[in-house]
């Protein structure tokens, strides 16, 4: 498709995430790209530099890949008797290796058992499902990956007929009908790179613009879910949120 996009003789390429950028990045080194991407941009090979990124390439770096530690402490606070967390990972995505390392050195920290539940297949989904109950697990916690941002309906609904207390890396997910999320408020990610496409449009260089981080994160709750599903959501949880649904 990146491929395509240049032989349209396209102006500017804009990739959402990170396995959109490497393929956009493969195919050109002369067109603009914009990115946006969770990831570490500079770990992921996209740039060498935040400040001064490449020739052709910039864009935003909201970060989810960091936020594992935080995340499963959050889910911990609001299912304290949970004990085994399920992680749903993307094992096609290159940042499961980092994401999944970083979750359990966060799950040994809070005394807790972590259960890798590992598929990229949208079929898979339903039958991870149904082996919850099996594998003891009592809460769940969905990394940050495209593929499963495709399927937010899906998991959130998916988590109401299993019961399973279930944490997101975006608050997309708890408007559809999740539990709980924290993550980079991703309409603001999409804003700033609009804002670059328009900078290079009007002649910046992409090589001179500086890759920007996310800066506005959120917490969002969804109170009819959790009624749901029983749960009552510590006072202390419900002040720090961003986002409430009732």
């Amino acid at each position: 498709m990146a491929a395509e996009l240049i032989s349209h003789r396209v102006g500017i390429i804009v990739a959402a995430y990170l396995v959109a950028a490497r393929a956009a990045e493969a195919a050109t080194q002369t067109v603009p790209i914009v990115f946006i991407t969770g990831s570490d941009p500079i770990a992921a090979g996209l740039v060498s530099s935040l400040n001064r990124p490449t020739n052709n390439a910039t864009g935003v770096a909201f970060l989810f890949t960091r936020l594992g530690e935080k995340n499963l402490a959050t889910l911990h606070e609001l299912a304290p008797n949970a004990a085994v967390i399920g992680a749903l990972v993307n094992p096609n995505n290159p940042n499961a290796g980092p994401q999944t390392r970083d979750l359990q050195q966060a799950a040994r920290a809070l005394g807790l058992q972590l259960v890798i539940l590992a598929t990229g297949s949208d079929r898979e989904i339903d039958s991870i499902f149904a082996t919850l109950g099996e594998r003891q697990i009592q809460a769940l916690l969905v990394t940050a990956d495209g593929f499963f941002f495709g399927l937010q309906s899906k998991l959130a609904i998916l988590a109401a007929r299993y019961a399973m207390p279930t944490f997101y890396p975006l608050s997309d997910y708890v408007a559809a009908g999740g539990l709980i999320s924290y993550g980079a408020n991703l309409s603001e990610s999409w804003r700033q790179a609009g804002i670059y496409v328009g900078k290079i449009l009007k002649g910046a260089k992409p090589g001179e613009l500086p890759i920007m981080q996310s800066s506005k994160f959120e917490l969002a709750i969804n109170l009819k879910t959790a009624k749901v599903l029983g749960l009552t959501v510590p006072p202390g949880l419900l002040a720090r949120a961003d986002v409430v649904i009732d």
